[in-house]
């Protein structure tokens, strides 16, 4: 899967309300990292994870599923296994549309079934991509390969 960095630019700078599924509030998981930081960008999470329903995240209440959300969200990120996907999709085009622009899948997450009939209600779709990195990478807060900008130096370092 390609996709440009211009597709991939208009796809997060219209994300400001995000569903996440499989939004954790355990600090060492990867979806509360990247709700974490997607937060601190001015990006509003809204967590959904059955498991941790009622509990709140980022000021948000995580909800048990994309049917109890009653505000406009513009992309659902996923963080379920793939076979997971296709209930995610049909529920967020139930539930969430018109005013949904996109679907994330996280990376590991493809689902080809799923993206085209996302695509055909009219969705970006990315798969197998974190919108983290990628809003970073954009954004030259890190490098192609994922380190952070302006902390690599070909400096040695002082011994402590």
């Amino acid at each position: 899967m390609s996709y440009s960095d211009d597709f991939l630019h208009r796809v997060l700078d219209e994300a400001k309300v995000i569903a996440m599924v499989g939004a954790s509030t355990n600090t060492v998981r990867a979806s509360y990292f990247v709700a974490s930081y997607l937060s601190a960008r001015g990006r509003r999470i809204i967590p959904i994870n059955p498991a941790q329903a009622g509990q709140v995240l980022f000021g948000e209440t995580v909800l048990a599923d994309l049917s109890e959300i009653d505000t406009p969200v513009d992309m659902v990120d996923i963080f379920r296994r793939s076979d997971h996907v296709p209930e995610i999709v049909d529920a967020a085009i139930q539930h969430l549309m018109p005013g949904l622009k996109s679907v994330w899948m996280q990376f590991g997450v493809i689902h080809e079934e799923a993206a085209t009939k996302a695509e055909a209600a009219g969705l970006d779709v990315v798969m197998d991509r974190c919108p983290k990195v990628e809003y970073a990478r954009l954004n030259r807060e890190i490098g192609a390969v994922g380190i952070p900008s302006g902390i690599v130096s070909s400096r040695l370092t002082r011994k402590l």
